[in-house]
């Protein structure tokens, strides 16, 4: 029986790049022009980690294994790429309810809204 998406494969290979590029590149360079609530690559790195695993990524995943992207299921994985990717296109307004909820797992207020000029 063979898979159409095998473990350890080339998808999976594409899905980390993916991430890579989406996390430490596409979403802090928009954002920064954007001017948006994040802008640090480590804290989307969080919230999409965060998200993939419904809780601190750090509960569930090795904090001491980097980099903890790279131990998500293939699942997981893919949820993160695609929740990454529905960041860049929907921008701003989606990065701030999921960093709130980011922030609400590990017991910190929400950022404040401020009106962009």
């Amino acid at each position: 029986m063979t898979r159409a998406e095998p473990v350890g494969g080339a998808r999976r290979e594409a899905l980390l790049g993916r991430y890579r590029e989406l996390v430490l590149r596409e979403l802090p360079r928009r954002a920064r022009e954007g001017r948006w609530v994040v802008t640090n690559d480590h804290c989307f790195g969080r919230i999409v980690l965060d998200h993939a695993v419904a809780g601190r990524w750090y509960d569930v995943l090795d904090r001491r294994r980097s980099p903890a992207f790279a131990q998500l299921s293939d699942e997981q994985l893919a949820g993160a790429v695609a929740l990454a990717e529905r960041v860049l296109a929907e921008g701003d307004p989606l990065l701030r309810e999921l960093d709130a909820q980011s922030l609400a797992w590990r017991g910190k207020p929400s950022k404040p809204v401020t009106t962009q000029r």
